[in-house]
């Protein structure tokens, strides 16, 4: 049992009629010896002492509310209630008492609370009866009135017998009758009392009731009632609010009188709801469920009478994509429905299902594809909602129309790079709507909704039209903020790569901060896709130049793309990585960020220990070859001499497995074949046919470090250091990126169909001095100070 779910707060009612905290406890039901039956324990978490000790009586009657509260009556006057802190709790609680009494846990009443006095069950009396004697309905009686009103509110059975003595005399009307002669004699003292009786009538919870006060000839007295509140100064003007302030717009003529009746009373209901009566307490929300249950069953009324018209409808989805269609016109017709979709979401889900069915027939996609590209700023935010309706409700119907667009229509007009070119033109300093946006373009791109039973094809043909015709709207902005000059490496220190206005702009750094968290999604989800257009593209590389953005939140956004990527352990993204040397803007702003301790230096730090947990074989070789004399001084955490220490025993491992096969000179190339096809040890286990183009590069760079460590003997272990290293990938294979190429471990697989061309290559001798000396004129001028400053 856990703490929380048995948490609960004792509060009992006071003469007042209002609930007093008496502390915060556990509750338990056990056994007592002294009262010989279960009781309800509650000891304080504060200091243990017993706040409430309850023996469950099989006659008491428990009401659960809420889900959270059970209510029950000690005596005539000592109410109790147990606030729980979740509902498991209360539903155990419940359970028990139910059992002790033998009743169904299912009903929230164990029993009706019945007076001593009465012999028969209030269920067995004619409801013609006159269960409460109600005072005569005259001006000098109110006072009267309203503290009957009020005093049966505590009492489930005393309700019921007022609301039917209620109807059965057609006291509301009367009452209300009363009102009018009240205020004309400006009687204050009637008034404030009959502020008191609707208050209490409406909670008294009873739909026949409401259906009598929210009638169109009583509802605006109900209105005016609640107008004259005893606590303020100066009654509030609802009703003039109601007549003359809010306005009834039908943007396309009603002609069921009904149906607009049906509207004006659920508009004025919710006002009388979430405006006049003051906002309830725990205990009392309970008593307006009904009220609220009206409200609900009424707009599901309205939807199905609007549905059900379709005309009224045809005429509006026509309008809204009329080019002749005046602006204000547009603007109610796509609050309306909004408004539609909004009501929409009372309904069960079988009728909502045939209600956006509806709404997809009509045309709502091809009608929001224009109105979303509009200049009003309005009317593209209420499309905005519109579509986050849809998208919600079924992203499948919005692919499914998505996908059937590029056959007659241009990329432009698309309705997915609509939704993207708003998401980044989006003039909200703080991007709120891009945001939204945001959202639901990852709902539509996630595999994980996307149907596998009906329609195996649904992911691989979405994905693939996405990234066809709407990826390259998306990283636009990416692109062109961090466009740089291809020959950069020869610019000299201290000159910048990108452009000024990534690192000052705010709006447009947040941006970039919302693709990139999107496109990390990708990295994530998309696998294939997303990995052919980065290594197309060099997006890495263009992310990481945000590295040295002033903004810390998108170098981490930046930093965060390249954990994502590193995290799949893909050999292909790491050879990607190790060619484009992509590991220097990261180190060099570590570097930059000096001995501060800061987000930014922890999640730098934690990408390198990932790296060395996961002992990530090629990228420790490279980072260690590359940038171990620049790492080497940062000691306030192991992680760096970690690598070193990886870096040293996949060296000596290699080392031992080429000793392993040395004989003699004569014998070398049969060894050498045998190493070839060493599968035992091969770290990577990839399958051939999915070996980028420089494996022959790599294979060659094995074969030559196997011929020096043969040649040489034990000079070729203590070279430097750099025994098991390879030399950097052939200018001949990779022209573009041999200065920034990486050194890599003899740990990459073996390439069995290059096998024999490689036995016969012959190794001249002064191949090796070339190799090095190409190697010295290669490194970047740029890098190296930087590294090592």
């Amino acid at each position: 049992m856990s703490d929380t779910r048995r948490r609960v707060k004792v509060y009992t009612l006071n003469e007042d009629r209002q609930w007093d905290d008496r502390g915060t406890g556990h509750v338990s039901s056990t056994f007592v010896e002294q009262v010989k039956g279960i009781s309800l324990l509650v000891r304080a978490e504060s200091d243990g002492s017993l706040l409430l000790e309850s023996k469950i009586s099989p006659n008491t009657a428990y009401q659960k509310q809420q889900d959270t509260l059970i209510v029950w009556s000690e005596a005539d006057n000592y109410d109790l209630a147990l606030s729980f802190q979740e509902k498991a709790g209360c539903d155990e609680i419940w359970e028990k008492i139910c059992q002790v009494q033998g009743k169904d846990p299912a009903l929230d009443i164990t029993q009706d609370p019945i007076d001593e006095s009465e012999e028969e069950r209030f269920e067995e009396i004619p409801e013609t009866s006159h269960l409460v004697e109600l005072p005569p309905c005259e001006l000098s009686r109110l006072e009267e009135i309203a503290d009957l009103v009020t005093s049966v509110l505590s009492s489930p059975i005393r309700r019921e017998k007022l609301a039917l003595a209620l109807m059965s005399e057609g006291y509301i009307k009367k009452l209300l009758g009363l009102f009018r002669v009240c205020e004309d004699l400006d009687n204050r003292e009637g008034l404030h009392h009959l502020y008191e009786i609707v208050r209490g009538v409406l909670f008294l919870n009873k739909a026949a009731l409401f259906e009598v006060m929210f009638s169109d000839d009583c509802i605006m007295d109900v209105v005016g009632c609640l107008e004259y509140d005893p606590a303020l100064v100066q009654p509030k003007r609802h009703r003039e609010f109601l007549t003359k302030t809010a306005k009834f717009k039908e943007v396309i003529p009603i002609t069921d009188s009904e149906l607009r009746q049906k509207i004006h009373q659920t508009y004025r209901v919710q006002y009388i709801q979430d405006i006049i009566l003051p906002t309830p307490s725990v205990f009392e929300e309970n008593f307006l469920s009904t009220l609220t249950s009206f409200i609900f069953f009424n707009k599901v009324e309205i939807v199905s009478m609007l549905q059900e018209d379709e005309k009224f409808l045809t005429e509006v989805f026509a309008q809204l994509t009329d080019e002749g269609t005046d602006d204000s016109k547009r603007r109610e017709l796509v609050n309306f429905v909004k408004e539609f979709c909004a009501f929409s979401q009372t309904l069960q889900p079988q009728n909502r299902d045939a209600f956006f069915k509806t709404l997809a027939n009509l045309g709502i996609l091809p009608a929001l594809e224009i109105v979303m590209g509009m200049d009003d700023l309005q009317v593209r935010a209420a499309a905005t909602d519109i579509f986050s309706y849809l998208v919600e409700f079924s992203p499948s119907m919005v692919r499914e129309f998505v996908m059937q667009e590029p056959q007659q229509t241009d990329d432009d007009v698309l309705l997915i790079n609509v939704v993207i070119k708003q998401m980044i033109c989006d003039s909200d300093p703080e991007l709120g709507g891009a945001v939204q946006l945001m959202g639901l373009l990852r709902t539509l791109i996630d595999p994980e909704n996307m149907l596998a039973s009906t329609n195996k094809t649904e992911k691989t043909e979405f994905l693939s039209f996405f990234y066809k015709y709407c990826m390259h709207v998306l990283t636009a902005p990416l692109l062109a903020n961090t466009a740089h000059d291809k020959n950069s490496k020869d610019l000299q220190e201290g000159s910048t790569k990108i452009n000024p206005v990534c690192p000052d702009n705010f709006q447009t750094a947040q941006l970039l901060a919302l693709i990139l968290e999107l496109l990390t999604f990708c990295v994530e989800h998309h696998t294939y896709h997303i990995k052919t257009y980065i290594m197309n593209k060099d997006l890495l590389r263009r992310v990481l130049v945000l590295m040295n953005s002033k903004h810390t939140f998108l170098a981490l956004c930046a930093l965060r793309f390249m954990r994502r990527i590193i995290g799949l352990k893909d050999e292909y993204y790491n050879r990607y990585i190790i060619k484009g040397n992509l590991f220097e803007p990261v180190i060099n702003a570590l570097l930059d960020n000096g001995t501060r301790y800061n987000l930014l230096n922890s999640a730098i730090i934690e990408l390198f220990e990932f790296i060395k947990v996961e002992d990530i074989k090629s990228l420790i070789a490279h980072i260690v070859d590359n940038f171990y004399k620049a790492l080497e001084s940062i000691e306030y955490v192991q992680t760096f001499k970690g690598l070193k220490g990886r870096y040293e025993q996949e060296k000596d491992r290699q080392s031992q497995r080429l000793n392993r096969y040395r004989r003699d000179a004569r014998s070398l190339d049969k060894d050498e074949e045998l190493w070839f096809n060493d599968d035992e040890d091969d770290d990577d286990g990839e399958a051939v046919d999915k070996r980028m183009e420089d494996d022959f590069s790599d294979s060659y760079g094995k074969y030559m470090e196997a011929k020096k460590g043969a040649a040489n003997g034990s000079n070729g272990a203590n070279n430097n250091g750099k025994a098991a290293v390879i030399p950097p990938s052939s200018p001949a294979v990779t022209p573009n990126n041999s200065s920034t190429s990486s050194v890599k471990t003899v740990a990459l697989p073996a390439t069995p169909v290059v096998k024999t061309a490689l036995v016969g290559l012959v190794d001249y001798p002064d191949d090796e001095d070339e190799e090095e000396e190409d190697e010295e004129e290669e490194q970047s001028p740029r890098k190296r100070p930087r590294l090592s400053s």
